[in-house]
């Protein structure tokens, strides 16, 4: 069984990502700041302020305080709070929200999807209207064993993504709790809910 990017996100096939929409999660993200040099160079100069490698549509807000390191795309209407981190190739759909304290490493954010505040996520692709409370949290990394690579599960097994870092695959209007963790490999269809102070690894469903 494979797992598509558009089975969890239903814009994936209408979408600047379209080209990676039958593409697993982690096939995108393992190359992130590749494909978003990609998209860099399709972008259309009048609607965006160009700095480098980082792509602001006009739009957008900025505060002064946010770190943002190209290759970066934030599309219209966006909203990046001061002490906002956003690094390793990424993607922002329009009407995002990165709050204060708020880090992005290396993935890609569907339209009005947010990260309150205090939050990371690492290696991952977010749905449409997903959102983070405060301090939730998308690990990409497997810290605590030898082996490295990260699994996902499907149907009722285990399956290894042949990748050392990948956080998780959000559906649309997937919601995380405040302090909820989502361990690396993390595949929540749309609409799920992982409550206040929880954890979700697939590894131990």
């Amino acid at each position: 069984m494979t797992v598509r990017i558009s089975d969890y996100i239903h814009g994936a096939i209408q979408s600047a990502l379209a080209p990676w929409a039958d593409s697993t999660p982690w096939e995108l993200v393992s190359d992130a700041p590749e494909r978003v040099r990609e998209l860099l160079r399709q972008l259309p100069d009048e609607h965006y302020q160009v700095s480098g490698d980082v792509a602001v549509h006009r739009t957008a807000q900025v505060e002064e305080g946010a770190i943002l390191k190209g290759p970066l795309i934030i599309g219209p209407g966006c909203f990046i709070a001061a002490g906002a981190y956003l690094r390793g190739g990424c993607w922002l759909d329009e009407h995002c929200i990165i709050g204060p304290g708020a880090e992005l490493k290396s993935s890609f954010m569907f339209a009005g999807s947010k990260l309150a505040h205090f939050n990371f996520v690492g290696d991952s692709v977010l749905g449409a209207g997903v959102n983070l409370e405060a301090g939730s949290l998308i690990a990409n990394y497997r810290n605590e064993r030898a082996d490295k690579t990260v699994n996902v599960r499907i149907v009722d097994g285990l399956v290894s993504t042949g990748c050392e870092k990948f956080g998780a695959l959000l559906g649309d209007g997937a919601r995380l709790g405040a302090n909820a963790v989502v361990a690396p490999g993390g595949l929540l269809r749309p609409g799920t809910v992982i409550r206040r102070l929880a954890l979700y690894d697939c590894e131990e469903v």
